[in-house]
C-alpha cells in the first residue's frame, strides 16, 4: 500500500484493510491535506480486489476524529467554504458507496466532521469511552460534510435536531440507544471486536454483500415502489452468480460454503 503523511493503511491476509487517521497530536483533526490523502487511499482500496472489508479508525486513544482543523476554518469565506464542504461530501460519499462494507471503529472523540465520516461508514462500533456530536452550531456555523442529511436518516428527525441544534456531545451508550452506532464495547477490545466483525463479513459472498449494501442504501431515496423494483433487480443479479449456486448447494449438503466472489 502507498505511503501517506497523515494516514496509515494496512491490509492483512484476510483482506481486511485498516485505514487509520494518524494525527494524534491534533486529535486526528481532518485538514484539507488529509482529505486529499483519504481520497487517494480509497482509490487504492477500490483498485485492490483482495480487500473485502474496510475498518476506519483514529490513532491513539483520545480521538477517532476530533473534528475539522480549526486553523483552516478561520480562513473559510463563503466561496472557500462551499468548495471545502463539497469536497468532503464527495469523499465521504465515496466511503458510503464503496462496493465493500466499511466499519468505523470509534475509539474516542468523533465530533463534527469526525462524526460525519463515521456516519458514511456501513457500520459503527464505539468504544465505551467514545463521545460523539455535531458541535458546529457553537462556532456559528452548521454541519457541512453530511451531518444534516445522514444523521436524521440514522437516528430520526427528533434526535438529529437535538444534536445539530444544541451542539452537545453524547456518550457511546446514548448513541447506541439512538441507533447512531451498532455496538458499544470496552475500549481495550474495540480493535478486536472490529476485526472479528470484519472477518465475519469477509467470509460472506462478495457480490451479494455489494448488492445488499446498495439496496439498503437506496431505500432512503425515492418511493417504496422504486426501492422494491431496485431490490428485485439486484436479487436477480445475485441469482446469476456462482456464489449463489455454491451457497444453495452448501446449505443442502450441510457444509460450509466456499464463496469465491463471482
Amino acid at each position: 500500500m502507498g505511503a501517506y503523511a497523515n494516514l496509515l493503511l494496512d491490509v492483512d491476509a484476510d483482506g481486511i484493510a485498516v485505514l487509520t487517521v494518524n494525527r494524534p497530536e491534533k486529535r486526528n483533526a481532518l485538514d484539507d491535506a488529509t482529505i486529499d490523502e483519504l481520497d487517494r487511499a480509497l482509490a487504492e482500496i477500490e483498485a485492490d480486489e483482495s480487500v473485502r472489508v474496510l475498518i476506519l479508525t483514529g490513532a491513539g486513544e483520545k480521538a477517532f476524529v476530533a473534528g475539522a482543523d480549526i486553523h483552516e476554518l478561520v480562513e473559510r469565506d463563503p466561496i472557500l467554504a462551499r468548495k471545502v464542504t463539497r469536497r468532503r461530501q464527495e469523499v465521504y460519499t465515496r466511503i458510503e458507496e464503496l462496493p465493500i462494507p466499511s466499519i468505523a471503529a470509534i475509539n474516542g472523540w468523533a465530533m463534527g466532521t469526525g462524526l460525519e465520516i463515521a456516519m458514511a461508514c456501513t457500520l459503527r462500533i464505539a468504544a465505551k469511552s467514545a463521545r460523539m456530536g455535531q458541535p458546529e452550531i457553537k462556532l456559528g456555523i452548521i454541519p457541512g460534510a453530511g451531518g444534516t442529511q445522514r444523521l436524521p436518516r440514522l437516528v430520526g428527525m427528533g434526535f438529529a435536531m437535538e444534536l445539530v441544534l444544541t451542539g452537545e456531545p453524547i456518550s457511546a451508550d446514548q448513541a447506541l440507544v439512538m441507533g447512531l452506532v451498532n455496538r458499544v464495547v470496552k475500549t481495550d477490545v474495540l480493535r478486536d471486536e472490529a476485526l472479528e466483525l470484519a472477518r465475519m463479513l469477509a467470509k460472506r459472498p462478495r457480490l451479494a454483500l455489494q448488492y445488499a449494501k446498495e439496496a439498503v442504501l437506496r431505500s432512503a431515496e425515492g418511493s417504496l415502489a422504486d426501492g422494491l423494483a431496485h431490490e428485485s433487480y439486484l436479487h436477480a443479479l445475485a441469482c446469476g452468480t456462482a456464489d449463489k449456486a455454491e451457497g444453495v448447494a452448501a446449505f443442502l449438503e450441510k457444509r460450509e460454503p466456499r464463496f469465491q466472489g463471482r
